[in-house]
């Protein structure tokens, strides 16, 4: 796909942002799990969040595959960090097409700047892959809610100011019952559990929330009553290329580590990249690594010419997050012992590699979602 010279400017930004500002700082953010504040208000700053953000709305209305581009370059600096980059662009994805202009003036900007920061609340114990199963419920109390329920694995919970809380709002109305509400996190009714300790991805913040009997204003409400499901799933499409975009980049430093290391270490007295063996996990990991980037661009394109990318979309983040799994193992083999030791960039993009598999909808149920397209559309691409 051939980039025009926005893309490239804005490919190289980020890239040179990456290389400068996080990758020195990405081990030491991995061991001490430090939420990176102030990294974060350096690139709104830079215009690295609300990527996709209209001019006239504050933004710098780039399309969906400048947000690719931005999404690889951040993770090829560290996973953690382009994750808030997409959290922001599926908060202001969903202000952008569905709220009021009130909430767009009195969020969006701030939001772009990281001077407030969200969660996106939708998982809960009973409503993972499922989300018919959500049990959150917001009950109408004279001109406002009352919202009670919990959710579980939420990103950003333990630092968040504000969430986008999916919940009920008509209990027998099934998927045409839920409702999003913008919620001020430090409200009265407002519980955060503990941050969870994972395996990757150490630097972004995860955790609980739970509300109890927390007063909502009307104005809490986005968009209308009742559309919330299907405003969740307007945006999965382009959340699911960020998290492809996210796989691609942790890829890509794993190769370019496996690649210098392979010209430096020295076994039977030559460097071990004349090894066939080593040739071919860098073969392997070069041209997967290049497929996952394709399918991206792909699917990116097929947003912003809004054509169906439901499957296109699905592909590449199936596709680029088992990529990032097999392939920054590779890395690891290269690597030898030292792979395996905490320390070495390579056994880190081995832990922030697994989650590309599970989060924004797991790599079963993007098979699931290839093969209902196919079944409905044929085979044609």
């Amino acid at each position: 796909m051939q980039l025009s010279d926005t893309q490239i400017q804005v490919r190289d930004m980020a890239r040179d942002f990456a290389n400068k500002s996080i990758r020195p700082i990405a081990e030491t953010l991995d061991q001490e799990e430090r939420f990176p504040r102030d990294l974060y208000a350096e690139m709104g700053a830079l215009g690295l969040f609300g990527i996709g953000v209209p001019e006239d709305m504050g933004g710098p209305g780039f399309d969906t595959v400048t947000y690719a581009l931005v999404m690889e370059e951040l993770s090829r600096g560290y996973a953690s960090v382009a994750d808030q980059c997409g959290l922001v662009e599926l908060i202001s994805t969903l202000l952008v097409r569905h709220g009021s202009d009130a909430q767009r003036h009195s969020y969006l900007a701030d939001v772009m700047q990281a001077k407030t920061l969200v969660a996106y609340c939708i998982t809960e114990p009973e409503a993972g892959t499922d989300v018919s199963g959500i049990r959150t419920e917001a009950v109408r109390d004279g001109d406002g809610w009352v919202l009670n329920g919990g959710k579980i694995w939420i990103h950003n919970a333990p630092v968040a100011d504000v969430g986008f809380v999916l919940a009920r709002t008509d209990r027998a109305a099934g998927n045409r019952g839920m409702s999003i509400f913008i919620v001020d996190l430090h409200a009265p009714g407002i519980e955060r559990g503990p941050k969870e300790h994972k395996m990757g991805q150490r630097a972004s913040q995860v955790g609980a929330l739970n509300f109890k009997d927390v007063r909502l204003p009307a104005d809490a409400l986005l968009g209308e009553e009742g559309r919330g499901f299907h405003m969740m799933m307007s945006v999965l499409d382009k959340g699911r290329v960020g998290i492809a975009a996210l796989a691609v980049g942790i890829g890509q430093a794993g190769l370019e580590a496996a690649l210098e290391y392979a010209q430096q270490r020295k076994q039977f007295s030559k460097q071990i990249a004349e090894f066939q063996g080593v040739q071919w996990l860098l073969a392997d990991m070069a041209k997967d690594i290049e497929a996952a980037r394709l399918l991206v661009h792909s699917a990116a394109g097929k947003i912003d010419r809004s054509e169906n990318a439901t499957k296109a979309c699905s592909m590449a983040k199936c596709f680029a997050g088992d990529m990032a799994v097999a392939r920054s193992a590779d890395a690891v083999q290269v690597f030898g012992g030292s792979g395996y030791i905490r320390g070495f960039e390579v056994e880190r993009l081995y832990r922030d590699a697994k989650i590309t598999q599970i989060y924004e909808g797991t790599n079963q149920i993007q098979r699931m979602i290839i093969a209902r397209e196919l079944i409905k559309h044929g085979a044609a691409a």
